[in-house]
């Protein structure tokens, strides 16, 4: 007899079971947890069945690629159910690719952290305090992903406001000292990644700022008396004082904003029945759509009718940088308004020199000495001259800098002159002087003209003074122009759709603020403010989700793409003299909400429009069927071309010195008058034909549809061509770019 068999059954089964989860957890252990990141396995439209049913098949699904249930319940972080279908798990690489091997999956990719974006603004924009309003403009709610919002902000007071819109299905996840009201209906926080947040993820509050600024410019409630320390005093107020919102934080301190934190809020919003998303958040990479949180979640908006905006990014003027790029999404450039704040520095000489930043101190006329960072190296510390020019932390020579003012090489946080005691600093604005920063001490930036004027009275004192005084508006007359710092196109995945869209106010910009963010970038700026002044993509995207909220609020039945088209084709037009890369920059041209409620023409699109042009672009049958969820196949007779998705826009990419020429075919929808007739007037340089057959379009009725083709030929040395085409009425006038570029790759 076997000598194992003399073991009672019971010994034996446990040993076996034993061995099992033995195999099993040894499996699920050869990958360390140093090996796994975080993973985001997107499958497509929304699943039925509830949570747990979801959930279960997620499950199920992990188990086959780990091997264990066990391992897969602990590698399970997430589950995707209410508006779209997919998880978030912790996979090694190689789990990640037998993944997205599964048929019933779209795309797996690792959950990057993207990074924010980032009055007199609406008046500025021609659109004042009692512009005309819709009274259903409450029944518009705004889902705001962000950093979260303090719901105690005067902005965000209900004062008037009756209840929720009946069609709110969101919650107020609230913990203690939070709560919302009939303005602020909603609020969610998401921190999936848990174990890598201290502080900050367990709450819907904003601690940085960011998020209630945004919602602020969005849709604040009417707040008078607002300034920053006396700088921008007026009335605060959002596009939609009366509209509601629904903070969802998908962003957190030291952390940034990861792609399983944005999928699950737009998984909410949705769901939820927000009308407009407003996301000023985005990567300095680009990413194919559906590998792309963003680009996902706004296709599945727009599935349920939900424009999303989006911010353009911070990463100009470089060419290709443009973010947040899907043709489903509104893409939001920044530009300036007519008003700046300049700081001036007084020299002991009596000379004196204006430069940009928000400085909001006081030095009380006190003139204090004045040294060049490089001459006073932290030697201590192994720097030397060459380095401690630049005046990064660290660097300076704290005996040597107490009390003075600092000249700088270089424009940096100025954190390094303020460790080392310097009671000021001056820096050099490398040819960004179109915006300004908030610095955690006095401070201005110079040209370099005025820099190196500066520094020439340092060499040439034996005891040379300064003092910065505090910041002050100014008028701007060349504004609005696309801001040095707004990412350009071209479309870095599909040339031939022209992005960004249209470029809105994002410089300088008062809105709310978190009392306990640092008013500056230095964790240490112990200034608590509840309004504040900043720059950015993320200043303007909101202007734009205002905009479409209004707009919506005149035409609730509208499809995302018909607001959209409404505020591309009723922009102000941008001088270009003024604006680096014309349309490239600034897309159709500058915000003009009050012309987008009555735009006469609106060029439509749904679902099936993009899915036919992602069939022209090569995406797989199962992979399409999957996001729509329903039998959608690419054929012969269904694939589309980019050239003829129904854009409000054209865009032609070419190559050096070759012949080209291309149609587009459009059609437009009239929601002007009804028995109206528009002529096509183009206006086109040297280089470009365009033809526009027909030229001439009636309509008996509002509703009435019209299609035309648009050719453009030619042959170009220049890198861009601009030209326009205007469907005239005689009232309305129905503008759209139409841009030739020289692309890479193509």
């Amino acid at each position: 007899m076997d000598n194992h068999s003399a073991l009672p059954y019971s010994w034996r089964l446990f040993i076996l079971v034993g061995i099992v989860m033995t195999a099993a957890s040894a499996y699920y252990a050869g990958a360390s947890e140093m090996d796994r990141k975080v993973y985001i396995v997107y499958m497509g439209d929304r699943p039925t069945g509830g949570l747990s049913a979801v959930k279960s098949t997620h499950m199920k699904m992990l188990e086959q690629v780990v091997g264990s249930s066990r391992g897969a319940s602990e590698l399970l972080v997430w589950s995707y159910h209410r508006s779209f279908n997919g998880f978030v798990a912790r996979l090694t690489d190689q789990e990640s690719k037998t993944m997205a091997g599964m048929s019933t999956v779209v795309s797996v990719f690792h959950s990057q952290h993207r990074q924010l974006h980032t009055t007199r603004s609406w008046s500025f924009m021609g659109f004042p305090v009692n512009v005309t309003r819709n009274k259903y403009e409450s029944n518009v709610i705004i889902g705001m992903l962000d950093t979260g919002i303090w719901p105690e902000s005067q902005s965000f007071n209900d004062e008037g406001f009756s209840p929720p819109p009946s069609k709110w299905k969101g919650t107020c996840q609230s913990s203690s000292n939070f709560t919302c009201n009939n303005k602020l209906i909603g609020a969610r926080y998401y921190n999936l990644e848990r174990s890598m947040v201290e502080d900050g993820g367990d709450s819907p509050r904003d601690l940085e700022g960011h998020g209630s600024h945004t919602s602020s410019t969005a849709a604040g409630s009417l707040v008078t008396g607002v300034s920053l320390y006396g700088l921008g005093e007026g009335t605060a107020r959002g596009a939609v004082p009366s509209a509601r919102i629904a903070a969802y934080k998908i962003c957190l301190p030291d952390f940034g904003c990861s792609d399983a934190n944005i999928l699950a809020a737009f998984d909410d919003a949705i769901a939820d029945g927000v009308d407009i998303i407003s996301i000023s958040v985005g990567s300095d990479y680009p990413f194919d759509y559906f590998d792309d949180s963003i680009a996902i979640g706004a296709f599945h908006a727009m599935k349920n009718g939900i424009l999303t905006s989006n911010s353009a990014g911070n990463s100009g003027p470089g060419l290709y940088s443009v973010a947040n790029y899907s043709p489903w999404s509104l893409t939001v450039a920044a530009s300036t308004i007519d008003r700046r704040f300049l700081a001036e520095i007084k020299l002991g000489n009596g000379n004196s020199y204006q430069g940009t930043a928000v400085s909001t101190f006081d030095l009380k006329d006190t003139m204090f000495p004045l040294l060049y960072g490089g001459d006073a190296p932290n030697t201590s510390a192994g720097y030397d001259g060459s380095t401690s020019r630049y005046c990064y932390d660290g660097t300076l020579d704290e005996d040597l800098v107490k009390g003075k003012v600092v000249l700088c090489d270089e424009l940096t946080d100025a954190t390094g002159p303020l460790n080392a005691g310097a009671v000021g600093t001056v820096m050099l604005n490398a040819g960004h002087d179109d915006y300004a920063f908030s610095f955690p001490l006095p401070a201005t930036v110079l040209t370099s003209l005025d820099l190196r004027n500066v520094s020439a009275y340092i060499n040439t004192t034996s005891n040379p003074t300064a003092i910065i005084l505090k910041s002050k508006g100014v008028y701007d007359p060349h504004a609005p122009s696309v801001v040095s710092f707004s990412s350009r196109g071209p479309n870095p995945i599909t040339h031939d759709i022209l992005k960004p869209d249209l470029t809105a106010p994002g410089v300088d910009i008062l809105a709310a603020w978190s009392p306990v963010a640092s008013m500056s970038v230095d964790p240490t700026d112990k200034r608590s403010v509840p309004y504040n002044i900043i720059s950015g993509t993320s200043m303007s995207c909101p202007h734009a989700s205002g905009a479409a909220a209004y707009v919506k609020s005149f035409h609730p039945t509208w499809s995302p793409a018909a607001i959209k088209s409404a505020l591309m084709t009723t922009t102000y037009p941008m001088n270009v003299s003024l604006s680096k890369d014309a349309e490239l920059g600034y897309g159709a041209g500058h915000l003009n909400p009050i012309a987008a409620v009555d735009p006469g023409l609106i060029y439509d699109a749904y679902e099936a429009d993009y899915v036919k042009m992602l069939c022209g672009q090569g995406y797989s049958n199962k992979n399409l069927s999957l996001v729509t969820g329903d039998n959608t196949t690419c054929s012969s007779t269904n694939n589309g071309t980019v050239w003829d998705l129904n854009y409000p826009s054209f865009a032609l990419s070419a190559k050096l010195g070759k012949n080209f020429s291309q149609s587009f075919n459009r059609m437009v929808t009239n929601v002007g008058f009804a028995n109206s007739t528009y002529k096509a007037t183009v206006s086109t340089p040297s280089e470009l034909n365009v033809s526009v057959e027909p030229d001439i379009i009636s309509f008996k009725s509002q509703g009435e549809k019209q299609s035309f083709v648009v050719t453009i030929s030619g042959q170009t040395s220049k890198s861009l061509l601009s030209a326009s085409l205007v469907w005239d009425d005689g009232v309305h006038h129905v503008k759209s770019p139409i841009v030739v570029l020289l692309v890479r790759n193509t």
